[in-house]
C-alpha cells in the first residue's frame, strides 16, 4: 500500500511539474503571438498561437481566448474566431469592463461574417449541385445526340461526288453501288465489283474484266434494268468483254468474245441497235471506194483482204472483224474512209455522241472524232451537282449528309450538337 501511494506521489509530482513546464512554453508563444498581432503580422502571429496550443490542454484564460479570436478574425477564419470568442465569454467573469464592450461588439462581427461565409459555401454548394445536375443532362443529351448520329451516319468506305441528277456511286469493301443525296440507297454494294459513269448513266459490271452481267441505272429518269445476257446477242458469247463508257445519246458500246459483231445497246429504248439496212450502207462505202467489195454474208473486201463488218457505233465508225475467228482488226470511218487498225490506233472505240467518241489504246483513253483524230476530253452531260447536300467524312471513316446545318438520312434529321443541347437542355 506504501509503494502504491509513493508511486502515485511521483507521478503526481511528474504530472504537475511537466504540466508547469508546458505552461511556461504556452506562454512564451502567447507572448510572440500577442506582439506579432500588434506589429500586424498576422501570419506569423498564427504560428506561434498554433504552437502555444500545442502545449497546452485548453484555453484556459480570457486573455488566450481574445488573443485567439483577433488572430482568427483578422485571418478571416470566422468559424475559428467564433469558437474563441464563445470561450472568451465562458471565461470572462467581468462582463462591466470595456474590454467586455470590445468583445461583445467583435462578437457580432464575427457571427455577421460567420452567417455571410456560411451563406456563401450554402450558395456555392447549390450552384456546385446545379451544375453537377446540368452536367449530367449534358452528357445524357450528348450520348443521345450521339446515338442518333451514329444512326445518321453511312457505314462506307467511299463516297463520290453526285452528279447533276443528285446520286452518287459509293463504295464497301469490294463492291460498288449507288445513293442519292438523302442517303437513300438505289443499288447495294454487294454484287458489282465495277461501274462506268458518264452523261447521267452507270453501268454496273459484276466483274471489273470481262464481266457477265451488267446493270444500267439512268439517274435521268431514275430507273435502273438488268441488261440482256451477253448469249442473247451471240450463242457463243461468254461475257461482254471490253465495255466503253454510257454516252448521252443512251448508247452503250461492248466487245464481247466469240462475235464478229460489236454490242451496241440503246439505255433508253432497252433493245441491241444493228443495221436495219446494212446493204445500202454498204453499197455507200463501196461507191465512195472505202471498200472494194461487199457481199451478202456481210464481208467487205478492204484493199486485198476480206473482212466482217462488224456493225455501226454512230458518227460513221464501224467496227471490222477478221474473217476468221473473232479478232476485231480495225474501224472504217465513213467520214473520208480512214482504215484505223487496232494496236497501232485504237484497241477500242465507243458509242458516238455530241461529236466524240471514247476511245482505248492499251491503258491510255482518248477521246476522237469522226475519222479519229483525238480531240479534248468530252464533257460529262451529268456532272455538275446542284443540290444542297453537302458530304462530310468523319474520324471513325464513315460518311453524313448536311443540309441546312442539319444531319440528314433519309426522312430523318438531326441538328448539329451545340443546337441539340441549347433547344433540349432548358436553357
Amino acid at each position: 500500500m506504501k509503494k502504491l501511494i509513493l508511486t502515485l506521489l511521483c507521478l503526481f509530482i511528474f504530472v504537475e511539474i511537466n504540466a508547469q513546464s508546458n505552461n511556461e512554453i504556452a506562454g512564451v508563444y502567447i507572448k510572440r503571438a500577442s506582439e506579432s498581432l500588434k506589429n500586424l503580422n498576422i501570419e506569423v502571429a498564427k504560428e506561434h498561437f498554433d504552437k502555444a496550443m500545442k502545449y497546452l490542454d485548453s484555453v484556459n484564460t480570457p486573455e488566450i481566448a481574445r488573443l485567439g479570436t483577433f488572430i482568427h478574425f483578422e485571418l478571416r477564419k470566422y468559424s475559428e474566431a467564433k469558437k474563441f470568442c464563445n470561450y472568451y465569454f465562458e471565461l470572462k467573469k467581468n462582463n462591466k469592463s470595456e474590454e467586455y464592450a470590445e468583445m461583445l461588439t467583435l462578437s457580432v462581427d464575427i457571427n455577421e461574417k460567420f452567417d455571410d461565409e456560411l451563406a456563401e459555401k450554402k450558395r456555392i454548394e447549390q450552384e456546385r449541385i446545379l451544375k453537377e445536375k446540368e452536367t449530367r443532362k449534358i452528357d445524357s443529351l450528348k450520348a443521345i445526340w450521339m446515338k442518333k448520329s451514329d444512326l445518321l451516319s453511312i457505314n462506307v468506305d467511299s463516297i463520290y461526288k453526285f452528279n447533276s441528277q443528285n446520286v452518287a456511286i459509293f463504295k464497301n469493301t469490294d463492291f460498288f453501288g449507288l445513293i442519292n443525296d438523302l442517303g437513300e440507297i438505289i443499288v447495294k454494294a454487294d454484287k458489282y465489283k465495277d461501274v462506268l459513269v458518264f452523261d447521267g448513266y452507270f453501268i454496273f459490271k459484276n466483274k471489273v474484266d470481262e464481266p457477265t452481267e451488267l446493270f444500267c441505272y439512268n439517274s435521268s429518269v431514275n430507273n435502273g434494268f438488268l441488261l440482256p445476257s451477253v448469249s442473247d446477242f451471240n450463242t457463243l458469247s461468254t461475257h461482254f468483254g471490253q465495255v466503253m463508257l454510257p454516252r448521252g445519246s443512251g448508247r452503250l458500246v461492248t466487245y464481247p468474245n466469240n462475235t464478229n459483231e460489236t454490242f451496241v445497246f440503246d439505255l433508253i429504248a432497252k433493245k441491241v441497235v444493228r443495221i436495219s439496212n446494212t446493204e445500202e450502207v454498204l453499197n455507200s462505202l463501196k461507191k465512195s471506194d472505202f471498200i472494194d467489195k461487199f457481199n451478202k454474208e456481210g464481208e467487205v473486201k478492204i484493199g486485198k483482204d476480206w473482212y466482217h463488218f462488224g456493225g455501226h457505233l454512230g458518227g460513221g465508225i464501224h467496227p471490222i472483224y477478221s474473217k476468221e475467228g473473232y479478232n476485231l482488226v480495225g474501224f472504217l470511218c465513213s467520214i473520208d474512209g480512214r482504215f484505223l487498225i487496232t494496236n497501232s490506233y485504237f484497241d477500242f472505240i465507243g458509242a458516238f455522241h455530241n461529236n466524240s467518241a471514247q476511245a482505248i489504246l492499251g491503258n491510255q483513253v482518248f477521246w476522237v472524232n469522226q475519222n479519229g483524230t483525238k480531240m479534248n476530253a468530252a464533257i460529262d452531260e451529268a456532272e455538275n451537282y446542284q443540290g444542297i447536300t453537302k458530304l462530310s467524312k468523319l474520324p471513325n471513316k464513315s460518311y453524313q449528309l448536311l443540309r441546312d446545318g442539319m444531319i440528314i438520312l433519309g426522312d430523318e434529321k438531326l441538328e448539329k450538337m451545340s443546337d441539340f443541347l441549347r433547344n433540349n437542355s432548358g436553357r
